[in-house]
């Protein structure tokens, strides 16, 4: 017989979830705004909430990275599965601009951090201002939710292994009628002096307790740093922000395990973007991703009242865009190493973890390669599989009469067209050199673009802890952030 409790679950199904889910269109400005998450059962209130940013992550990054982590072990691969996928609550996320069907990082990291869809290329200023002009993005600010964290009395975290001024991590914290505003050389001279910072400005003015990652140049003059870019050849930005706040400035790994704990910290640690985990060396000064993200955990724990920290794997998106699969799959692998850090150093009972990507992009695993087979090199097909089988280690053939990779881009540096052929090429007729492989390949793409563009596809969202059962079903990426504030308790 079937129990009371069972047929209350089949009631429960059964039953409409009126008034729950919403469902937003981007038709005009106002219809833009964050939609109610969908209500579940209540959980404990979290106490501090980690959001894991894999710029560029999508859904066929995770499957590859998941197979290179497992191979790098000495598995097959398949059958691996990263830290985050572990995860019970998943939700598919879709991606789009309010005037852009493919996103980028500004729009989509603006969507999360304010609860409203934009435009393309601006951040935390709404979808009616127009991008590069300044007096549309002071009328029209959104709200950050980096400045509600502070204004709570929580602690804020930002990390990343791009500048701290690219457009993922400045969501947090800025307002910009164009993302890469980030040194105030960057501003036309027609938008400057209007009342506009740029965004190391606003960096250097935000109430934050950890903010680290790249970008030394945009905040220093000439006369501060070789590759300073401030208009003022004397200006020390980070100086200016350690005299404000009573922070401390460090550049390199052991200056930051060695800063003081109950101070804030702002390290850079590159001129521009960190180095690639493939490009790394042993004696590197820089820290990693999981080692910044350990030093930030450690520092924002010690705040009774919880923090909201945002780790983002920014170089994941820079590896994609060379057309570099095997570097993108390298800092997908450290991303996982630092979100399976935050789970095991903090309390799963008041910690909510999610992760998530900003947006997709156009990169591709076909061809039937056997199971096991290397995920960076040629597709070699199962052993006497039909026709399409051979002797296992035989790499399959295109029509041209060469082989090809598993991993390819639907355009990008690797398009056919783009390939140079000396005068004695012997295969210059074929129109395709042979396929590279190995980490370091550049893979083969079908349309020849000078840089890999993002993909307009969902991207997912996985979470574990309080607040974690909100994220289900498919969702619009600004419900991120009311899954956030619901999870703190914030009405």
């Amino acid at each position: 017989m079937t129990t009371t409790r069972a047929m209350i679950a089949l009631l429960a199904a059964a039953l409409p979830l009126s008034g729950c889910v919403t469902t937003i269109t981007t038709t005009g400005a106002s219809d833009a705004r964050p939609a109610p998450v969908a209500e579940v059962a209540t959980p404990k209130q979290a106490k501090n909430v980690i959001l894991f940013i894999g710029d560029g992550m999508g859904i066929s990054t995770i499957t590859a990275a998941r197979i290179y982590e497992g191979q790098k072990r000495g598995e097959t691969g398949e059958e691996n599965r990263l830290s985050f996928e572990k995860f019970d609550n998943l939700a598919l996320v879709k991606t789009y601009n309010t005037n852009a069907q493919v996103p980028d990082s500004a729009g989509t990291a603006t969507a999360m951090h304010s609860g409203t869809k934009t435009r393309i290329g601006v951040l935390g200023i709404g979808p009616e201002a127009e991008k590069g002009v300044c007096q549309d993005a002071l009328a029209h600010p959104l709200p950050l939710l980096g400045e509600e964290v502070k204004q709570r009395g929580l602690a804020l975290g930002i990390v990343t292994t791009t500048r701290l001024t690219h457009a993922t991590p400045a969501s947090v914290y800025s307002r910009s009628a164009d993302r890469d505003w980030e040194s105030d050389t960057n501003i036309p001279a027609d938008q400057q002096g209007q009342g506009c910072k740029d965004i190391a400005q606003q960096l250097a003015d935000a109430k934050f307790d950890v903010a680290l990652g790249g970008g030394t140049a945009v905040f220093y003059g000439k006369d501060k740093e070789r590759s300073g870019r401030r208009i003022d050849a004397g200006a020390d930005l980070p100086d200016q922000w350690a005299a404000r706040n009573g922070g401390t400035v460090v550049k390199t790994a052991a200056e930051l395990a060695a800063a003081p704990m109950d101070k804030p910290v702002l390290g850079l640690f590159n001129p521009g973007h960190l180095t690639f985990m493939a490009d790394r060396k042993a004696d590197s000064p820089e820290p990693t991703l999981t080692d910044m993200t350990a030093q930030a955990i450690t520092r924002l724990k010690a705040d009774p009242d919880g923090f909201y920290l945002m780790v983002e794997g920014g170089r994941i998106d820079h590896a994609h865009h060379a057309g570099q699969a095997g570097y993108a799959l390298e800092e997908a692998v450290e991303f996982a190493r630092a979100v399976q850090y935050a789970v095991d150093n903090t309390d799963p009972a008041e910690t909510l973890i999610m992760v998530t990507a900003d947006h997709s992009h156009v990169f591709t695993i076909s061809g039937y390669p056997q199971r096991g087979n290397d995920i960076l090199g040629l597709v070699v097909p199962p052993k006497g599989n039909g026709e399409d089988g051979g002797d296992g280690a035989s790499p399959l053939l295109a029509a041209d009469g060469k082989p090809y990779t598993t991993l390819g881009y639907a355009n990008g540096p690797g398009g056919l067209l783009a390939k140079k052929h000396d005068a004695d090429d012997e295969d210059h007729d074929h129109g395709r050199p042979m396929p590279e492989t190995g980490i370091k390949a550049r893979q083969q793409a079908l349309v020849p673009l000078g840089s890999e563009t993002h993909g307009g596809e969902d991207v997912a969202l996985f979470a574990t802890g309080p607040g974690a059962s909100r994220v289900r079903g498919v969702i619009e990426q600004n419900v991120i952030y009311a899954i956030i504030r619901k999870a703190l308790g914030w009405e």
